[in-house]
């Protein structure tokens, strides 16, 4: 597990800043594959979340070791991530990408919120998806699945690095899901990520103000003329920001 420390500050810029921000960031130092490909929000929730991963990875099941009965194990992998996942932080799945049987339910879910969680990720189906976007904590998936985990998964593996969505994840990475999706963020980066994005979508919304007013964008985005550089100045000595 990564040593850096996700600061209060910059999980506070990371809530008020977009997935698309942070891709184009990362685009820049050379990271192409931050972006959990395939997840939705189970339901759009109105703050980012943001939080350092914790995973489970899943393997296929195999039908002589995943029973019904592997539930009262107290050992079983799945309950343990749920109770073990640290306060503020992630729970990220590896499914494979195969939703076609949930990686968790609402109870667990549910379980998760009350512990303090700040979120859940996984690139497989939730069963009870309702009952998961009701709840205040942000949560996404690949879609609704019935069938339970045994059906298809095996979960083995905590806290190891895992591919979701087809991103590497390793723990202690910084998690920012919005309404588009969730974006994996190195946590050595997670604090020049955080205030280079800030400045990224000030500049956004001096240029979406432009273009309301039927701007043009040549010049203006990106920014190469001397007079859209005044104009933007002026607008954010008028706005405070």
């Amino acid at each position: 597990m990564t040593d850096h420390t996700l600061s209060e500050a910059t999980r506070a810029r990371l809530k008020k800043v977009s997935t698309a921000s942070i891709a184009t960031a990362l685009y820049k130092r050379g990271l192409r594959n931050q972006f959990i490909q395939g997840v939705a929000p189970v339901a759009p929730k109105d703050e980012n979340m943001v939080g350092p991963a914790f995973t489970l990875r899943y393997i296929p099941a195999r039908e002589d070791r995943n029973p019904i009965t592997v539930f009262r194990n107290a050992d079983h992998p799945q309950r343990v991530a749920v109770e073990t996942c640290p306060q503020g932080h992630v729970l990220v799945m590896d499914a494979r990408q195969d939703a076609r049987a949930a990686t968790a339910g609402s109870i667990l879910v549910t379980r998760l919120a009350k512990r303090g969680a700040a979120g859940i990720v996984s690139d497989g189906g939730f069963r009870d998806a309702h009952g998961i976007g009701q709840l205040a904590m942000p949560a996404y998936y690949a879609c609704s699945s019935a069938p339970t985990n045994l059906t298809l998964h095996e979960a083995l593996d905590i806290n190891v690095p895992i591919s979701c969505g087809g991103a590497p994840v390793f723990p202690g990475d910084i998690l920012v899901g919005d309404r588009d999706g969730v974006m994996v963020v190195p946590a050595y980066l997670a604090d020049e990520i955080a205030e280079e994005c800030t400045g990224m979508e000030t500049f956004e919304d001096f240029v979406l103000e432009e273009v309301e007013n039927c701007a043009q964008i040549i010049g203006l985005y990106p920014c190469t003329t001397e007079e859209n550089q005044k104009k933007f100045d002026a607008w954010r000595q008028k706005t405070g920001r």
